[in-house]
């Protein structure tokens, strides 16, 4: 589990590369690699830097999704995760335009690490609230995070059903052959505390 002050700094870290990204700091977009993190955040980072973990980094403007892009796997160290994810958010994610800087006062930052991937044997296994989903068959893999089922208040079926929406299957896919993992996740963001932590 991440202290508050890691939490904050990897929020900080998110904003700063975003900020860099659009050229919010300058007025122009950048294309400079990103500095090392101890020269964004004042103090220590407290994360030790051979951490891995999955990442996504969600965008809202108003409390409406501006983007969301992850890596479920521990691809990366979590700083490097995090500042790589918060950019594709704000500019790569097809589903919008990039962030504009005017918009970027606005965006408020949420941050999700996810624990590890388990496959589910039975669906009484998952948790709302505090697992995650990952729905796969074939070429076709969805993921929903955690927080996505409190939001729309899913129960546990539902969730696995539009989880397998994501992925682009039929809905009942989940009962007929796809595979279906979980994951716990701890989401922190600007302006809340941590929602859900690593489930078993």
């Amino acid at each position: 589990m991440l202290t508050e002050t890691s939490r904050q700094n990897l929020l900080r870290l998110a904003r700063a590369a975003i900020a860099r990204a659009i050229g919010a700091e300058r007025g122009t977009r950048v294309a400079e690699p990103i500095p090392h993190p101890q020269s964004l955040v004042p103090g220590e980072i407290r994360i030790p830097e051979n951490l891995r973990a999955g990442v996504f980094v969600t965008l809202r403007i108003a409390g409406r999704l501006r983007g969301c892009i992850g890596h479920p796997e521990p691809e990366l160290p979590l700083v490097a995760a995090v500042e790589r994810c918060a950019v594709s958010a704000a500019i790569s994610d097809p589903r919008f335009p990039s962030v504009s800087v005017t918009e970027f006062c606005d965006i408020a930052l949420e941050i999700s690490v996810l624990g590890p991937i388990e496959p589910v044997g039975d669906l009484s296994e998952v948790v709302v609230g505090q697992h995650g989903l990952i729905a796969e068959s074939g070429r076709r893999r969805g993921l929903l995070l955690p927080q996505v089922a409190v939001e729309w208040n899913w129960n546990a079926a539902e969730f696995a059903s539009e989880t397998c929406v994501k992925a682009g299957l039929r809905r009942d896919a989940w009962q007929n052959g796809a595979a279906l993992f979980k994951f716990g996740a701890e989401v922190f963001g600007e302006h809340m505390v941590s929602r859900a932590k690593t489930g078993d």
